[in-house]
């Protein structure tokens, strides 16, 4: 076959491929023109494939114990120290806790993203009308940012202790101070602290974590933490002679009960990986401050704003 082309004249297969094209274009052309008197209206349509989202990854925990010295090297040596800080946030810990005896929740699977280990939801449609709001379990100890309802950061804290608890309720941020010495001990330095209850001196600072609940009632953070709440949130907005509150600073919603006589709830994500999710029970009371947040004048600057919100909720 390719002797044979060999031989063709250049000139004829120049006439051959026109005569080739020419056909095809007006054959084309045809297709085009049946197209058209078939589906005559799919012309200035836009075919959008819908987003395949990958499945969300679910995280199963084992739990450790720390038995020996030789462990604790091993602990130390086999994950890098952004992985043992997530872990050590996990468990509710500060990383000097680390010692025999200790049981450690362990992941399996370390993500650069912390939010991932979040046991709050990633949107929550009870805050979408809030603009900020932090959440603090003290339940599961821990707390959450959210954004008109979605999730900015969450982490471990340490409320207050039995005989000295956090009290529930819905507060709003009053003032901070990046360095502020304890009404309990003069000797106790709080770092980043953000009053929410300002006659009862009560906020949240960094603080000792021990992975359990055991300050004087305020709500103990890790240093990043309190340092990231304290930039985030808003304080109140006081009259010019600082008297009274003209607007309520960023909503502290603290709710939820602690069971002192169990061991700490975030061990039972091993067993069940649903156990430190929001209850029914604990969406309702947030459902209630949500509501309680909309009835309050302070929470808004312009009154036809606050209409509009109670209108749509």
């Amino acid at each position: 076959m390719n002797i044979l082309l060999r031989k063709i004249s250049p000139a004829i297969l120049l006439i051959v491929s026109c005569t080739l094209i020419i056909s095809s274009c007006s054959q084309n052309s045809s297709d085009k023109n049946n197209q058209k008197e078939k589906f005559p209206l799919e012309n200035d349509s836009i075919n959008i494939q819908e987003e395949i989202k990958e499945p969300e990854y679910i995280i199963t925990y084992t739990l450790d114990s720390i038995v020996n010295e030789q462990q604790i090297d091993s602990f130390n040596t086999g994950y890098s120290n952004e992985e043992r800080k997530q872990i050590f946030a996990i468990n509710r810990l500060d990383p000097t806790r680390l010692k025999i005896g200790l049981n450690l929740l362990i992941p399996d699977t370390l993500f650069n993203d912390f939010n991932k280990y979040s046991p709050f939801p990633k949107e929550l449609a009870l805050l979408d009308s809030i603009p900020k709001a932090v959440l603090i379990s003290q339940r599961i100890q821990g707390f959450a940012l959210y954004d008109n309802g979605r999730l900015v950061k969450w982490g471990p804290v340490s409320s207050g202790k039995q005989s000295t608890p956090t009290p529930n309720g819905l507060h709003y941020g009053n003032y901070k101070a990046k360095k502020k010495i304890s009404t309990v001990n003069p000797d106790w330095l709080l770092p980043y602290y953000f009053n929410f209850m300002n006659f009862e001196g009560v906020g949240v600072h960094q603080y000792a974590l021990p992975g359990y609940p055991a300050s004087h009632a305020c709500v103990r953070l890790r240093l990043e933490d309190s340092q990231f709440i304290y930039d985030w949130a808003n304080q109140w907005e006081l009259d010019k002679k600082g008297q009274k509150i003209e607007k309520n600073g960023t909503p502290f919603m603290v709710f939820g009960v602690y069971d002192y006589k169990e061991p700490v709830p975030w061990q039972n994500l091993g067993e069940d990986a649903e156990s430190n999710r929001l209850t029914k029970s604990e969406i309702e009371i947030l459902e209630q401050y949500s509501r309680d947040f909309l009835k309050d004048q302070k929470n808004f600057k312009d009154p036809e704003e606050q209409k509009e919100f109670l209108v749509l909720n």
